[in-house]
């Protein structure tokens, strides 16, 4: 029985280093073949006594030498259908995967897609269609000639079927893949030794037992080792092909193992003959790089030996930024050049010890700066201290620039807070420098014995108000100070941000550079491979052998990279040692070192926003300090205490002073203003409760009668309708000459009024010019306005309508003359209203004017409160006409005494309203009362019987119809009014 062929190479049989060497090769795609042999460059870890070989002339398959340690894919062991197919299971496991990823991830069912037709039979009904005869000629040529395999199958299938007869008779137990003679119960279950008797002797029955279970057992046996024979059998073919496959393969392993002993003596050759010598020459050039690597350390370290001297006299004169220059570039050699020499083990500690030193001093120099600008003496003009130290030449702006850059340098951008501390405790030196100055100059307190709040609660306004503008002044000189320093701060940061940008440009090489440094790092890159091979062999770092290549090149650099670092210092003798010093470091160290110290863009643009931050921090701060003086002196009250001159003059020093801060700092400070509206709310509070309890008394003590109006009364209603709407500075002399009047003109009508409307007019100016003065408060004032306006309106309701006046001021009764008074105060009131709104309005935000609808509401109030009055003095009328017209009686004398007497009622009204109200009022008026008397009238003839039918008593009725007539268009005023007489009569349906 032969086996398979197994796959040769193409070519002839040699065995040497060709392509047709005869090696046995796995079958495997071409296309494969140069991604999983190419060449090797280094080889760090592979036969450290022979050098590195293409291996050009070995076969294509995998390379003893140059693949023993790589994984491809001949090393797979096991498979995945080697993994599925354990023969040792009984059956495929279900948790292969779920063992993993749980048991989801086999039971969930997959939702159909909805990017997917849902295909049904119907799809392929055409298909069918056209196959139908065709499968049918294919079915019938299939069972006509039977193929060779089919006839087979019976054979097969019956000797496979008596084969599971057979092993059916041997017990399922010997089948189990637990099957075990150790466990009991298996045991007893094969063995059942039920079927012996319990004694000690041995008696036929159970002889014959023993013997029919051993043949049983036999016949068990049997029937294995047939069914394994026949299975060995139906097999013998695939194993025969296995063995003769397995000679083959032991001969293609000797050829094998003969080639790559070929190959192992031919390197061998090749590393005597031709590597050795080579080798030699590099190792000796690397040793000379290695001696002058030594020497350049050497000197190197005698350069850091002198670091230390050199910074302590930096330090002596103050020069911490180029101390602080040394110690980094010092540093950054220790940790590049010299890492690990045994002589400077503790000098980077010393380093980082004298740059915290340095730290410590510079805040602690930047503080004293701090202190000395902010609290020096205000009679100086100068903004920016100019000298902080004994130094001749030590300039105050220079010092501080010099200090701001080292805190930069030092990436110390806090040194704003120190600056703030500084300018809060200042900020309240200068708040007791101004009291102490202040209270020096008054006799009357004692600054020794009373504390110093208490010191500005003595004062009076004046002295208190002077200290507050004397405050205010100072204020503003510490605000342009601050400002001027804090300009040289960001001035000095905005020019190391645009240094620092200046240089990145600058560090940018042009496209050219980069093309003609890549194809020299590419030439260097391929002549180092020698070099890396040789340390390979050697046993040493690659990365020494990488740096190799590139040091020519930093060599050409180190007198740039020189210059560069030794340009970033500032004093002479700092230049000069860093140029010592960074002379020997690689090409681009100190301009790396530049660029690492430097905080960054983001950060230098951060401290920028600091430094504006902290002006706006110092307008703040002075406000507040203001803010407590204000609310010092308002403790006790004496603020809400002042008049409306005083107040005023507070709330525009106040406003000047957040004025003059904007315009420094930029910044709307509101404390101040709070402070400021807290108080002229107080302020306003006690102003409308003055006003509203001088009013109630004022309407209290009222007796509802006609009040002369004085001069200075109407020349305030004259200034009003010009458009001034203000109280009048002071009293013309030419109004004392003049005599009141009875009545107050206001656009040629004339209103009479009560004193206290007259007061009232004054009360609602004074809030008008409180807007003016202090337009802080306009929609308080505007709401405290509107209250005292609702409280005149209903307190007058109370007294006039409610005859409240009765018991309150004493008057026996409430006439119609005191109701037509009222009603005629009331419009005067509704008649102003209008020019308060529109005062108030041009001093609201337009988002504000939804609070004027509180004048709409007033004015409703009022006008129903007018429309009351008159339905009063009607319904006064009303209540004579039911009483007088129920007794009336048509029969002479005429007129009747009856319409005498209603003539009288209505001539003593009309004699009663007709000075108060204007003829339109008056008239309309009369219409109402002739009105009700109309229809009493006409009830009372109703009743009488009386109609209009010309008889006897209809003419009686027209007699007194008359006189009523007569009468009342004999009134003033009323000789042109409709009374309307016809319709006393009861209209025919």
């Amino acid at each position: 029985m032969s086996s398979n062929p197994i796959p040769q190479s193409s070519g002839g049989g040699g065995r040497g280093a060709g392509p047709s060497d005869g090696l046995f090769r796995k079958p495997r795609d071409p296309s494969m073949a140069p991604r999983h042999y190419r060449t090797q460059r280094s080889l760090p870890d592979v036969c450290p006594k022979e050098p590195t070989g293409e291996g050009r002339g070995l076969c294509d398959g995998p390379s003893v030498v140059a693949d023993q340690h790589r994984w491809t894919v001949y090393n797979s062991k096991v498979n995945l259908p080697a993994a599925l197919n354990d023969p040792r299971l009984t059956k495929r496991e279900s948790d292969f995967f779920t063992k993993t990823w749980g048991l989801d991830f086999t039971e969930t069912d997959v939702m159909p897609s909805f990017y997917l037709p849902n295909i049904t039979r119907e799809h392929f009904s055409s298909y069918l269609q056209e196959t139908a005869q065709r499968e049918k000629i294919h079915e019938r040529c299939k069972n006509v000639c039977q193929s060779k395999d089919d006839l087979a199958v019976p054979t097969i299938t019956n000797n496979h079927d008596k084969a599971r007869a057979e092993l059916d008779q041997v017990p399922k137990i010997f089948m189990k893949p637990e099957f075990v003679l150790n466990d009991p119960a298996t045991f007893n279950a094969v063995l059942p030794w039920s079927h012996f008797s319990v004694a000690g002797g041995k008696n036929s029955r159970d002889v014959a037992s023993s013997r029919l279970l051993q043949e049983k057992l036999s016949h068990y046996l049997d029937v294995v080792e047939v069914s394994i024979a026949r299975q060995i059998s139906l097999r013998s073919e695939a194993f025969f092909h296995a063995m003769s496959s397995q000679h083959e393969l032991q001969d293609r392993l000797r050829e094998t193992a003969d080639s790559v002993a070929q190959l192992r003596a031919r390197t061998s050759a090749i590393d005597r003959v031709m590597c050795r010598g080579p080798l030699r020459a590099l190792r000796d050039a690397l040793t000379r790089n290695n001696c002058a690597k030594l020497h350049n350390k050497l000197k190197l370290m005698a350069a850091v030996h002198q670091t230390q001297p050199t910074v302590q006299l930096l330090l002596s004169t103050s020069e911490f930024v180029g101390a602080l220059e040394l110690i980094a570039t010092t540093k950054e050699v220790l940790q590049q050049e010299l890492q690990g020499i045994h002589s400077f083990r503790h000098l980077g500690s010393q380093l980082c010890e004298m740059e915290r030193l340095i730290d410590k001093m510079m805040v602690a120099d930047f503080s004293t700066y701090a202190q000395s600008d902010l609290n020096r003496p205000f009679e100086e003009d100068i903004q920016v201290m100019e000298k902080v130290t004994e130094q001749p030449a030590a300039s105050g702006k220079d010092r501080l620039q010099s200090l701001v850059f080292g805190l930069l340098r030092q990436r110390k951008l806090d040194f704003l807070d120190i600056y703030s501390d500084e300018m809060i405790r200042a900020a309240k030196n200068v708040v007791r420098q101004c009291v102490g100055k202040s209270v020096s100059q008054i006799s009357e307190i004692d600054a020794d014995t009373v504390k110093f709040h208490e010191q500005m609660r003595l004062m009076t306004f004046h002295q208190w108000f002077d200290l507050l503008l004397d405050i205010f002044e100072h204020f503003i000189l510490f605000l342009k100070r601050i400002k001027a320093t804090l300009s040289v701060i960001r001035n000095v940061v905005l020019e190391v941000l645009d240094s620092s940008q200046r240089s990145r440009i600058a560090d940018v090489p042009p496209a050219a550079d980069h093309s003609q440094e890549d194809e020299e790092d590419s030439g260097a890159h391929h002549a180092g491979e020698a070099e890396l091979a040789y340390l390979t062999h050697e046993g040493l770092f690659i990365s020494d052998a990488l740096n190799e290549a590139q040091a020519r090149a930093q060599t050409r650099t180190e007198a740039c990279g020189s210059d560069s670092a030794s340009a970033t210092t500032e004093s002479s003798s700092s230049r000069e040692h860093n140029y010592n010093t960074t002379s020997s470091l690689p090409a681009g160290g100190a301009a790396a070192l530049s660029e690492d110290v430097m905080p960054s863009d983001l950060e230098l643009g951060r401290v920028a926003n600091n430094v504006q931050e902290l002006l706006y921090t110092a307008s703040d701060v002075s406000h507040d300090r203001c803010v407590k003086v204000l609310m010092t002196r308002a403790k006790d009250g004496s603020l809400e205490r002042l008049s409306s001159a005083e107040f005023v003059c507070l709330s525009q020093a106040v406003e000047s002073f957040v004025q003059d801060t904007e315009e420094e700092c930029v910044r709307r400070s509101v404390s101040l203003r709070g402070a400021l509206q807290s108080q002229a709310n107080r302020f306003v509070q006690r102003f409308h409760e003055e006003r509203k309890t001088k009013l109630s008394l004022l309407l209290d003590n009222e007796r509802w009668k006609q009040a002369e109006v004085p001069v200075e009364f109407q020349d305030l209603v004259d200034s009003i309708a010009d458009g001034r709407i203000s109280l009048p500075e002071r009293k013309h002399a030419a109004s004392e000459d003049r005599k009141p009047s009875e009545f107050l003109c206001v656009d040629g009508q004339k209103y009479a009024v009560v004193g206290t409307v007259l007061l009232l007019i004054r009360m609602f100016l004074e809030y008008c010019q409180c807007v003016n003065d202090i337009p802080s408060i306009t929609t308080d004032i505007l709401t405290r306005l509107t209250d005292l306006l609702k409280h005149f309106n209903s307190r007058s309701c109370q007294l006039v309508l409610g005859a409240g006046a009765l018991q309150v001021v004493g008057l026996k009764t409430i006439t119609t003359r005191n109701l037509a008074l009222a009603s005629r105060c009331l419009q005067l009131v509704v008649l102003y209203i209008p020019v308060i709104r529109a005062h108030f309005e041009t001093r609201l935000q337009p988002k504000q004017y939804s609070i004027l609808r509180h004048f709409d509401h007033i004015t409703k109030d009022y006008n129903d409160h007018i429309a009351e009055i008159s339905a009063k003095l009607v319904a006064i009328m009303d209540s004579m006409f039911e009483k007088a017209l129920s007794k009336y009686e048509v029969k002479a004398p005429m007129p009747s005494a009856c319409l005498r007497n209603v003539c009288k009622q209505m001539a003593k009204m009309h004699e009663a309203i007709h000075e108060l109200l204007p003829e339109e009022q008056t008239q309309m008026l009369f219409l109402r009362i002739n009105a009700r008397f109309n229809l009493h009238l006409r009830r009372q003839l109703a009743r009488l019987g009386v109609s209009n039918d010309g008889g006897p008593q209809n003419g009686l009725v027209m007699v007194d119809v008359a006189f009523y007539s007569e009468n009342v268009q004999a009134l003033r005023s009323l000789e042109c009014l409709d009374l309307n007489m016809p319709e006393i009569w009861e209209q025919k349906r």
